[in-house]
């Protein structure tokens, strides 16, 4: 009987580790390369989620949540709040203006600039908006400490460099169409 039941325990034991053995029994690209995955995948799935509960890209909805924390913000400083090109941000109010969520005004001594207000609209869409508004990524990153940060930072830009990558791309938004 107790031969029995060390074989019932060593199956399940198999059963148990066999991820974590496939995992170690993979080389070292492929282990990454399915990081690389999991991660990627997981923001998709967040901005997926975003667009279906509310409607709009999650590139919408952060720069929904930086307007609506910074009244009368101008769209130079919400490109730089979320670390995009000056035409991407344009871009992006353009379409909240047109979706009447945003309102753009002239105010103050300087009649050349815009300062972006939130609606109504924009203010029912945050309601309804998954959390993070930056989206998983960004906050996941806000939380690591500062020698993970750099570590990384350090390690892509080997890898950037082998892809080839095109700097440009690095100030589009991964939530954005």
């Amino acid at each position: 009987m107790g031969t029995k039941n060390s074989a019932v325990t060593v199956q399940k034991t198999k059963k148990k580790n066999t991820a974590g053995e496939i995992q170690q029994t993979l080389d070292a690209p492929k282990r990454v390369l399915r990081k690389f995955r999991l991660v990627f995948n997981t923001v998709k799935t967040h901005f997926q989620h975003i667009e279906k509960k509310v409607g709009i890209g999650g590139a919408q909805v952060w720069a929904l949540s930086v307007i609506a924390s910074n009244k009368g913000i101008g769209v130079s400083d919400l490109a730089i709040a979320l670390d995009i090109h000056q035409t991407t941000a344009s871009n992006l109010v353009r379409g909240l203006v047109n979706l009447e969520m945003v309102s753009v005004k002239k105010e103050g001594v300087d009649r050349r600039t815009v300062q972006l207000h939130l609606l109504p609209a924009g203010v029912k869409i945050l309601k309804k908006a998954p959390a993070p508004f930056s989206g998983v990524l960004p906050h996941a990153l806000e939380q690591l400490d500062n020698k993970t940060l750099e570590r990384l930072d350090h390690d892509l830009a080997k890898l950037m460099c082998l892809l080839d990558t095109d700097a440009s791309a690095a100030r589009i938004p991964l939530g954005h169409k």
